[in-house]
């Protein structure tokens, strides 16, 4: 009898068990991936007023048959002539990473991306110290993509997941492969469209920051996105 029940807790663990998304089989569908370019406001929300920070200029680029070039350019208000670009390449079948930059006032950083590894710099600006990059990784989307490949997902009503990510930022004691949570999956509607309302977090922010995407039901385009830190809200809204 106690074996019976034993294996019985074996086989529920297993069933309930959450598939850890990776490129090799997140079952994106890359049919839905087209050159596009939006643009979407960012505002900061404090008791139910709401002030602009700037914009965030997104683009999705197929440079050939297999590599797509996302770059977003982030304008602030306050300064309007500070650059602050991120370029990312991935695989347009998988979303399997290939490099990253990322180029702001603030620092400098660049990652190549291997089969079991990933490379690069990352450079503080203040400071000038130059931290070389060289750490374990494997089956894993880079931390700059996650969020635009939610969109291509299979998304259904209460879907979960877990998505392995790499991620550097020397200020944190967690560098390189960590997670990312899809926490729910709800259909429902925004400015009269359909749409699937995906609530998320990270390894990242070590789960603080929550942020729902609002995606566009038919065309999987991200219409609105808001992000709860910890008390503290912001939101981007596409300019149509």
């Amino acid at each position: 009898m106690r074996t019976i029940l034993f294996l019985l807790i074996i086989s529920s663990a297993n069933f309930f068990a959450q598939t850890l998304l990776s490129p090799e089989n997140a079952g994106i569908n890359s049919k839905l991936i087209q050159d596009e370019t939006s643009e979407a406001v960012w505002y900061a929300e404090n008791a139910g007023a709401k002030t602009e920070i700037g914009s965030i200029i997104t683009e999705f680029k197929k440079l050939n048959k297999t590599d797509l070039l996302i770059r977003t350019t982030v304008k602030l208000s306050k300064a309007p002539d500070a650059k602050w670009t991120d370029s990312t390449l991935v695989k347009i079948s998988d979303f399997a990473p290939v490099y990253h930059s990322s180029y702001n006032s603030m620092r400098d950083m660049a990652l190549k991306s291997g089969k079991d590894k990933v490379t690069g710099y990352y450079l503080d600006k203040k400071s000038q110290k130059k931290d070389i990059i060289d750490l374990p990784a494997s089956r894993y989307f880079d931390s700059s993509s996650y969020a635009m490949l939610i969109r291509f997902l299979p998304l259904k009503q209460n879907y979960t997941a877990e998505i392995s990510i790499f991620d550097y930022n020397p200020k944190s004691e967690k560098k390189g492969i960590m997670k990312a949570y899809i926490l729910d999956t709800q259909k429902t509607e925004y400015k009269g469209k359909p749409v699937w309302a995906v609530k998320t977090n990270d390894d990242i922010s070590s789960k603080a920051t929550t942020t729902t995407y609002y995606i566009d039901a038919a065309t999987r385009k991200i219409i609105k996105q808001d992000m709860d830190m910890a008390g503290r809200k912001m939101s981007l809204e596409m300019v149509q």
